[in-house]
């Protein structure tokens, strides 16, 4: 499935080399914005000029991982508007599995190659950077996936009772976004809702403090709690969805 999704990708060369362009420009823009900012300020919020870089990059290997392996969710309401959702039922294989990983975007591994850069070359740059740190950095990457996860199955299973996905995607991608910089430049109670109700710095912040080793055990817990959490109460949502979803054909 990933392979015809690649062939539909890479059916106009050009206009696949100009998304990958723009995701570029997107990412350098930002960047240097960083880097003019932190010229001017030295740090943000307590946070050295590495430190923020890394929060940044952080967040963009969280939101392109998602998009590179989930990027079938973005199609899913025409399958259940079209009735296509129904032939999914007939098969053998996992209707969530299919609506989740049914196509992953090849255009996105430049991207996810220069987060990857990034990451490694702040790590590097900054101090006091143990073992410890970066087995537990992985541990919560592995749990913001696991986050980004269950908000995507419960996206697609409000999409079975509501045909509505779009602006649910959009509202995810555009809160994540207030991950590229550390939520501690949030005041409260905006900073609290970031981090326990709408989970983003349990998805980017976290992590990116557990690697600093400024992050407290307790909260390694508490992150993988709620991420275990999430991702059984979107399962829940999908049972649910599934039993009361109405066929495009009755």
């Amino acid at each position: 499935m990933s392979a015809s999704s690649t062939q539909i990708a890479l059916y106009s060369r050009f206009s696949a080399g100009l998304f990958v362009i723009g995701k570029l420009l997107r990412f350098a823009f930002f960047f240097f914005f960083l880097v003019i900012l932190l010229s001017k300020t030295n740090t943000i919020a307590g946070y050295s000029f590495w430190q923020v870089i890394f929060f940044f990059a952080t967040f963009n290997l969280v939101d392109i991982v998602a998009q590179l392996f989930l990027r079938e969710v973005y199609r899913f309401r025409s399958y259940v508007v079209s009735g296509d959702f129904d032939y999914f039922l007939t098969k053998p294989l996992s209707p969530l599995f299919r609506t989740l990983l049914g196509g992953s975007d090849i255009l996105d591994l430049p991207m996810l190659f220069l987060s990857i850069l990034f990451v490694v070359l702040a790590a590097v740059q900054m101090e006091a950077v143990s073992f410890a740190g970066v087995l537990l950095y992985i541990v919560l990457i592995a749990n913001a996936f696991l986050i980004a996860l269950a908000f995507h199955i419960a996206v697609v299973a409000l999409a079975l009772l509501t045909t509505e996905i779009d602006n649910a995607l959009w509202m995810y991608r555009d809160l994540t976004a207030m991950g590229r910089l550390p939520i501690d430049i949030y005041q409260e109670p905006l900073r609290g809702i970031l981090t326990f109700v709408i989970p983003v710095g349990i998805m980017i912040t976290f992590p990116s403090k557990a690697l600093m080793g400024i992050l407290s055990i307790q909260f390694v817990v508490i992150s993988i709690l709620v991420g275990v959490l999430l991702f059984y109460v979107s399962i829940k949502f999908w049972q649910y969805s599934i039993k009361h979803y109405s066929s495009a054909s009755s």
